[in-house]
This record gives C-alpha cells, sequence and structure tokens, in this order.
C-alpha cells in the first residue's frame, strides 16, 4: 500500500486539486480512468460547442432572408466539423497528459479505483492511501433498461463524436439540454431529426415561457414529440423502430429512423467507486451527499462536480473544487453559493438562465416582480428580425433584489450574464442597470427594457378592462422603442 498527501479521484475540475497540491509540495496521486479532462473536455460541453457553431451559421444563413438578404448553404463539410472538434479536444487532452507526466510528486494511476476500506482506495492490483481525499469522479449516460435499445444499437454523447457521416434519420430519446442541442444540431446538417421526451414540456427545469418558445422554433426543423416516452425499439427493413406511448392519449405510435440517441440523463459513478466503504454518504439515487462546504459524511473527504448530482456544470465544479481546497488547506471555512448559478443551453434559440425562475421564487414564499421584453422591443433586435424571443426577469419585490433571470433568442448565454454579475454584487438590487447608460442601438437594451417592465405577476395584479387595443399597445411600445 502506497500512501499519500492527497487523492484525488477524477481529471476534470479535479485537476484543480492537483495542480494546488503539487505546488505546494505534495506527495499527490491522482486516480482516473480517462481519458485525461473529464467529461466536459473530452464528450461534454467544449466538443459539443465546436460542432454547433456550424448549425448556427446554418440557421443564421437561413433566417437572414428575414432582413432582405438571400442566402444559400453550398455544401457542409461534416468531415471538417468532426476534424475540428477532435482536433481541439485531441490537443487538450495531450497538454493535460504531458504535464501529468512530467508533474514532480504526482502519481498517475490510470484506471477505474474502488474504496476497499477506510481512505483506501484499489486500482487494478495496487492500494493507495491518504488522509486527504477529493472525489471528482463525474457521471455516465443513463440509459434505462428499454426493450430491443441495446440489440438495435444506439449514439450517446461519446459515441456520437465517433461519427464519419451525418444519419439520414435520427431520434432523439430525451427532452433535456443535450437533446435539444444535437438537435439543433444534425437537423442543421440536413438530418430528419425527432426527439421523443417524456415529459410534456421540451427542457422542463426552464422557464415554462422560454420552453415554449424554444419548443415552437426547435419545431421548424425538429419533429418535437413530448409527452412521449419510449417503451421499445426494434430493427425493421433497415431501421430502428421507436414505439413510443404518447402519455396524452395512451396511444403507442412508431417512429422510424437510422439512428437512435440516448440523452436521457446522468447517472452517477458511484456504484463503481463504492465510496460507501470509507463511510461516505450517497443518496437513493447513488449521489454522494455533501455540505455547503463540499465535505462528505467521511471526515477528509471532500467531492464535487457531477458526483454529487446537482448542478453540472464545469464552472460550478471549478468553483466547488476552489471551496473543497480551501476548506481542506485554507485557513478559514468557505461555503459554496448556488444563488446565482448561470447556464445555457446552444440550441435553436440559445437560452441563457441564471437563479430562480418565477414558479420556482413563488414556492420559495417569495412576493416578486416580473419583467419582460422582447427581442423587437429595441432596435437592434427589431434589426435582427427574430420574432420569438424573450427576456424574462424575477425581483423580490421588497428590496428590489434579482432572484433569477432567463432568455431565450440569438446571444442569450452572453446577455444573461450582466444580470450574473449584478446577482454577485452588493445588494444584488435590480438599481445599478436602471442608473446606468445602455449603449444605443445594442441587444443588450432589451435586458435594460425587461427590468423597466417590472410589474407584478398577472394573479397578484388583473389586466383592467379597455385600455386600447392590442394593436394600439403594439403602436405604443414601437414608439417607445428606444426610451428606456
Amino acid at each position: 500500500m502506497k500512501k499519500y498527501d492527497v487523492i484525488v479521484v477524477g481529471s476534470g475540475a479535479g485537476m484543480i486539486i492537483v495542480s494546488r497540491g503539487i505546488r505546494a509540495g505534495m506527495r499527490v496521486a491522482l486516480v482516473d480512468h480517462g481519458p485525461m479532462g473529464g467529461t466536459c473536455l473530452n464528450n461534454g460541453c467544449i466538443p459539443s460547442k465546436v460542432l454547433i457553431y456550424p448549425a448556427d451559421v446554418v440557421r443564421t444563413l437561413e433566417a437572414a432572408r428575414a432582413v432582405g438578404v438571400e442566402a444559400r448553404v453550398e455544401r457542409i463539410d461534416f468531415d471538417l466539423i468532426m476534424r475540428r472538434m477532435r482536433a481541439v479536444v485531441d490537443e487538450g487532452r495531450r497538454g493535460m497528459e504531458r504535464s501529468a507526466e512530467r508533474a514532480e510528486g504526482l502519481d498517475w494511476y490510470r484506471g477505474w479505483g474502488e474504496f476497499v476500506g477506510d481512505l483506501l482506495i484499489k486500482i487494478g492490483d495496487q492500494q493507495i492511501t491518504a488522509p486527504r481525499i477529493f472525489i471528482a469522479s463525474g457521471s455516465r449516460p443513463l440509459v434505462p433498461p428499454i426493450p430491443g435499445l441495446a440489440e438495435a444499437g444506439y449514439l450517446d454523447n461519446v459515441s456520437v463524436l465517433s461519427l464519419q457521416r451525418p444519419p439520414e434519420s435520427l431520434i432523439i430519446l430525451g427532452g433535456g439540454y443535450l437533446a435539444s442541442e444535437y438537435a439543433h444540431f444534425f437537423s442543421a446538417l440536413g438530418t430528419k431529426v425527432t426527439i421523443l421526451g417524456r415529459n410534456r414540456m421540451l427542457l422542463k427545469d426552464e422557464d415554462p415561457e422560454i420552453c415554449e418558445i424554444v419548443k415552437r422554433r426547435l419545431s421548424r426543423y425538429v419533429d418535437v414529440r413530448t409527452g412521449h416516452e419510449a417503451v421499445e425499439v426494434e430493427v425493421k427493413g433497415g431501421k430502428k423502430v421507436v414505439s413510443a406511448l404518447d402519455l396524452a392519449s395512451n396511444a403507442i405510435r412508431e417512429f422510424a429512423a437510422e439512428e437512435v440517441m440516448v440523452a436521457l440523463g446522468r447517472r452517477s459513478n458511484s456504484d463503481i467507486l463504492k465510496p460507501e466503504k470509507t463511510g461516505v454518504e450517497v443518496d437513493r439515487s447513488g449521489w454522494i451527499v455533501v455540505n455547503d462546504r463540499m465535505e462528505t459524511s467521511r471526515e477528509g473527504i471532500w467531492t464535487f462536480g457531477d458526483a454529487i448530482g446537482k448542478h453540472m456544470f464545469r464552472h460550478t465544479a471549478n468553483r466547488e473544487a476552489r471551496v473543497a481546497w480551501d476548506n481542506a488547506f485554507g485557513s478559514t471555512s468557505r461555503v459554496m453559493d448556488y444563488h446565482a448559478v448561470p447556464h445555457a443551453v446552444f440550441t435553436c434559440p440559445q437560452v441563457g438562465s441564471v437563479g430562480m425562475t418565477e414558479a420556482e421564487a413563488k414556492a420559495a414564499g417569495y412576493k416578486v416582480l416580473v419583467g419582460r421584453a422582447e427581442y423587437g422591443d429595441v432596435t437592434k433586435g427589431y434589426a435582427m428580425a427574430e420574432e420569438e424571443s424573450l427576456v424574462k426577469v424575477v425581483v423580490n419585490a421588497g428590496d428590489g433584489r434579482i432572484l433569477g433571470c432567463t432568455i431565450a433568442g440569438t446571444g442569450a448565454a452572453e446577455l444573461v450574464q450582466q444580470v450574473v454579475y449584478l446577482m454577485n454584487a452588493g445588494d444584488r438590487d435590480s438599481g445599478p442597470i436602471g442608473r446606468s447608460l445602455v449603449i444605443h442601438p445594442a441587444l443588450s437594451e432589451v435586458v435594460a427594457r425587461a427590468f423597466a417592465n417590472l410589474l407584478p405577476p398577472k394573479e397578484d395584479f388583473p389586466r383592467r378592462s379597455g385600455g386600447g387595443s392590442d394593436q394600439d399597445r403594439r403602436a405604443l411600445d414601437a414608439s417607445a422603442r428606444d426610451e428606456l
């Protein structure tokens, strides 16, 4: 048995701990089954976004006719798209591997680790221990036992990156981030795509108004079937046929395609790691339980990232890793603050969100004000002719504190970031937006417009009868487009 100062399980955000441990002169062990870099680098956010940008370009060209520009896509070079994606992944991974191999004080154990005793991990025929262990063991695709699925074969977020050509047709099982993003990608490349999602809403964790906008716009290119649960997969006539239960009518419907992709969520790797053997508590789904200092139930073990099953974003995992390090080795205790965790969904349209939705804020007991603005409410948005878009903000009525913001439309991830900054500054109130000059005409005006439109929710502030027609209201909105 070999002893270390620190053991790190997982080479994604876990590399933050590895790097700090080495710089501090510690003897560090890295346990990882590979490939180096974790989900984000190898088969998550980085490769998928390299793929999705060409799809954005295709849709932008198609939408240009609305502003008087006729454009046509002559050819899509799928091979080039995939080679660019693989190049950035391979370069990043090789750089990390070279650094790990050269680092003094670091031993890299390549394989699945398994706890076999208290603070004791086995990798193959080797056993290692340390007084401090950091678990960043990640997650893997959730594949439910749908009859016939394994026999028919399927793609997931790993195998999809090895495709040599786009399938002529594709059924995606799931209605979340992954399904929506890859539906956007493949449909833009000419694949006939069908989404089969069990929930009645696409992107069910987003604000319902945003969900509806995404579903309507994505449905221009994709056959989006929400409220459908896959119950069987067969191979018929050279096609993969998915039988799905329509939950609204209770009827079974068949959908055929060349390929099936599973995008039904993630599952914990704790069944492989077995952290309970060292006294670490896991919940009913296998996610490791931590407190706000990233501490597990076993003193001396910290966990972060996908392994805890909370916010499965790399930027969140990076912050959690730093909090874990500071609590393990710092002079003062730190807690993880999740009040303003931003995220984006790179589909068509793009979604950017931070904080609570209107429903979540109400459920938490807040009396809220809600502000909405469409891109067309400001000059730059009108110029873009993006008809279905929305910025929605939620504010605490008592003190003006920003509780959340969600956006559907071009550049949503960038637009929402200005709200993220405010939610992490001072009293987190929306006042600075009203006091700030906003570049005119810029799309950022639409966020300021949403805050300028704050009102009580409809159930708290019923619409009065009379007051002019919708046509009159639209005319007034247009005349006030540049007045914030």
